[in-house]
């Protein structure tokens, strides 16, 4: 049996207690709705806002814990998720593939389930999972060996269980799905063994594959089991065959903009790292581009077809995957805009009808591999900082090394910013690090990591690597800084009671106020913060939760900055806060 039980829950199916089911309509109303939390990004725009102002800056400090629950045993590592609540129930993912089911008021399990994952995975970036999605009578989330799996959101049993890819051939998978129109959307994860990213639609009661849009030029499309169109058009932008193994893993989900009936998915950095085997002749007319690596991609969500790209590093060649979260929001003026903090260092803003580019600046300090942003969003290369070519070597075995900030790692990686309604600020999650890199040669071998590069990362300041900034979208100005000794990696919640919550490495979950940056509240978990915080309402009460369980990519990818945290301790905890009702009135 994959699933556990307990006695709660087996008194509970006894009785014929069933929970709600959830529409569409109250993934729509996600954000507005106060008692629940429904989809990942509370809301499918990605916010991250939530319109509750019971908590405020002048009681924050009288927030208590109200709860914690283990996800136990050996299976720690990092715990990136982000809860969900419904109907009196909190659900989690784990590390491992695994779900939780938990009772909201006292923190008691209800079910859990593990996907039991067969031997050979190929994770890239250490076993986590960002979370599930709900619809219906169902939980879905995704596992490393490449699957997604609907479970019964009351007993944990499984619904139905599908294959996104070959896991051998590096395929995984670790972000949230995402629930549109009856259908769950995911992407893929594996881009540093050679994958294709690909963005799938399946049917949410069976599983059935509905479409399959590729994101690399050359590949065709899937529509109701038939071919579709083709990605792009074959060798625009690519050299040779390289484009069957070109990575762009959409590793990190999507968003979908109501508006604009739009799926906003990132696509990741292209393979091999190695920019030299891709340089299909560079010029000025894109043909050395590789898209849609590197790119934010708007699609249909009922076809998959393309309905534009933005592409933020054309022939990248510093790992700076172009998978960050897109976030649609109104800008102060009524616009409808999007939002995006890519790991090269450079925010930018995008029209929300064609994802034309409206502005870029740097939210990082010591952007070295361009000087700027011409005035379409394109970079300013600066050709000197690309990693050298290896046949340019009297060995041929490294080319020169340069050192790149920010490092591969990102000015932001997966850690998703938060928007506020109230001020109309972003606030962005951010590290000031760089790397000596260099390239090799490299070739295809499935299963195989397909970098063709080695790299070190390390800080570019003595008393900070973390920074969480506000920025004004509107001008790229930053309103404040809040450093932090170690990376950052936890995602970002913002309220209209004027807070901004985050966590650190260093297990702190901290409050702060969005106008100022101060430190108002914080708290000490025992282990590192690399999840994703919310907020609702309960019984006119408001709680904060959030995941601890130090992991991820920097203690395994991080070189020195790896050796600065190695002391840090490992964990696996839901901590849950409320304000009691009685504290709410004190300041």
């Amino acid at each position: 049996m994959n699933r556990f039980i307990t006695a709660v829950t087996a008194a509970i199916l006894a009785a014929g207690v069933a929970h709600a089911e959830v529409t569409e309509a109250d993934l729509a109303n996600d954000q507005a709705s106060a008692g629940d939390v429904l989809t990942n990004g509370m809301g499918r725009h990605l916010q991250r806002y939530s319109p509750l102002e019971t908590l405020n800056k002048d009681n924050v400090k009288n927030l208590v814990p109200a709860w914690a629950f283990s996800m136990g045993g050996e299976k720690q590592r990092g715990q990136e998720t982000q809860p969900l609540v419904h109907d009196g129930v909190m659900y989690i993912t784990g590390s491992y593939s695994r779900v939780y089911a938990i009772d909201v008021m006292t923190g008691k399990e209800l079910w859990q389930y593990d996907a039991r994952l067969p031997e050979g995975i190929l994770p890239c970036c250490d076993v986590i999972n960002r979370g599930a999605a709900i619809y219906g009578d169902n939980i879905y989330f995704g596992t490393l060996d490449a699957r997604i799996v609907a479970l019964n959101k009351d007993t944990g049993d499984v619904v139905w269980r599908k294959k996104i890819d070959d896991y051998k051939a590096g395929y995984s998978y670790t972000a949230a799905p995402l629930i549109v129109n009856g259908l769950v959307v995911t992407g893929n994860s594996g881009g540093e063994f050679g994958i294709v990213g690909a963005v799938e639609a399946r049917d949410a009661e069976t599983g059935d594959l509905v479409w399959k849009r590729p994101v690399i030029e050359g590949h065709m499309g899937e529509l109701n089991g038939e071919p579709s169109t083709m990605t792009g058009t074959l060798n625009a932008t690519w050299p040779g065959d390289m484009w069957k193994t070109g990575g762009g893993a959409t590793w990190l989900g999507g968003s979908y903009d109501a508006d604009t009936d739009t799926l906003v998915f990132g696509a990741g950095n292209p393979a091999p790292w190695n920019s030299w085997l891709r340089d299909a002749g560079q010029d000025n007319t894109g043909k050395g581009d590789n898209l849609y690596a590197a790119s934010r991609i708007g699609i249909d969500p009922s076809t998959g077809e393309i309905k534009w790209h933005f592409q933020t590093t054309p022939r990248e060649g510093w790992d700076y995957d172009g998978v960050n979260e897109v976030v649609a929001y109104t800008n102060r003026a009524g616009e409808m805009r999007y939002a995006t903090a890519d790991r090269n260092g450079f925010f930018y803003v995008l029209n929300r009808e064609d994802g034309a580019f409206v502005r870029g600046v740097p939210f990082v300090k010591d952007i070295s591999w361009a000087s700027g942003l011409d005035e379409n969003g394109r970079p300013i290369f600066n050709e000197d900082n690309r990693p050298g070519d290896p046949t340019a070597a009297a060995d041929g075995k490294k080319g020169d090394v340069i050192f790149a900030s920010p490092s591969f790692l990102g000015g932001k990686n997966w850690m998703p910013m938060a928007f506020s309604q109230r001020t109309g600020n972003f606030y962005v999650p951010s590290n000031e690090w760089g790397m000596d890199i260099w390239n090799e040669p490299i070739t295809y071998k499935k299963g195989a990591a397909y970098l063709g590069a080695g790299f070190t990362i390390k800080p570019n300041y003595e008393d900070h690597i973390g920074t969480l900034k506000a920025i004004d979208p509107d001008t790229g100005e930053w309103k404040w800084e809040y450093k932090n000794d170690a990376p950052l990696w936890s995602g970002v919640m913002t309220t209209a009671g004027g807070l901004v919550f985050f966590g650190t490495p260093e297990g702190e979950f901290i409050a702060l106020d969005d106008e100022t940056g101060e430190k108002l509240w914080s708290f000490q978990t025992g282990s590192g913060i690399v999840g994703q915080p919310i907020t609702w309402e309960m019984d006119g009460e408001q709680y904060v939760a959030i995941a601890s369980g130090w992991g991820g990519a920097v203690p395994l990818w991080g070189g020195e900055v790896a050796k600065k945290v190695n002391y840090l301790n490992q964990g696996g905890m839901i901590w849950t806060f409320k304000l009691p009702k009685q504290l709410a009135s004190m300041e």
